[in-house]
């Protein structure tokens, strides 16, 4: 289906040029103030994963302004919430350690990007200072940090992601509905609206 594809970095520099020596001395080795200040206001990142065969995953992850915690300027912990239990990121990084976090602000339309290697965490006390509610998360994910760097707006921009007036969601099926219709295990003995009542009030993550 693919054709005239790009084989090697050679070819793929000649096509897009060398990085400016900007873009290549931002990249550190670790959290400096500002990274650790927009840590710290970030209710929502993003955790690349992949499995020992590259199978790559990207999950989602978001609370709290803060919720993952700056440990120090190498390592940071990742509070596991509630979920629909698939395990996808955290079944990876038993697989295969590397990790890709994308942290966002909400108006932000700069990101900050992070590089490491993570484990799953069970320790108690690590994780005590992530409670909410009163109610400690079970698990996390520690992240040492191997390279870290700010990301410019320009694709932030180009999708005007925080302008409501490009904002375009009209017509699209709600959750429910995309699921009652890919999985027919779904509708067995129940009806849409039964489905759909079902699973916006269960106490269950169901999907």
């Amino acid at each position: 289906m693919f054709q005239d594809l790009v084989q090697s970095e050679a070819e793929l520099r000649a096509l897009v040029g060398e990085p400016s020596p900007r873009a290549r001395l931002k990249q550190l080795a670790a959290l400096d103030n500002h990274c650790q200040a927009f840590i710290a206001r970030a209710p929502f990142v993003l955790l690349g994963t992949a499995d020992a065969a590259g199978r790559c995953d990207v999950s989602p992850k978001g609370d709290g302004p803060g919720f993952v915690r700056v440990l120090d300027d190498r390592h940071l912990l990742v509070p596991d919430r509630p979920g629909n239990r698939r395990l996808d990121g955290m079944r990876n990084i038993l697989a295969n350690p590397h990790v890709g976090l994308l942290f966002i602000v909400p108006g932000r339309e700069d990101t900050l990007r992070v590089n490491g290697r993570a484990w799953i965490t069970r320790d108690t006390a690590l994780l005590a200072p992530c409670a909410v509610d009163g109610k400690a998360p079970p698990l996390g994910i520690a992240v040492e940090v191997e390279e870290c760097f700010l990301h410019c707006a320009r694709s932030f921009k180009r999708a005007r992601l925080w302008q409501p007036g490009a904002w375009d969601a009209a017509g699209l099926p709600s959750m429910q509905r995309m699921m009652w219709d890919q999985i027919p295990a779904c509708r067995a003995g129940t009806t849409f609206e039964d489905f759909e009542r079902d699973s916006r009030t269960s106490q269950e993550v169901l999907y």
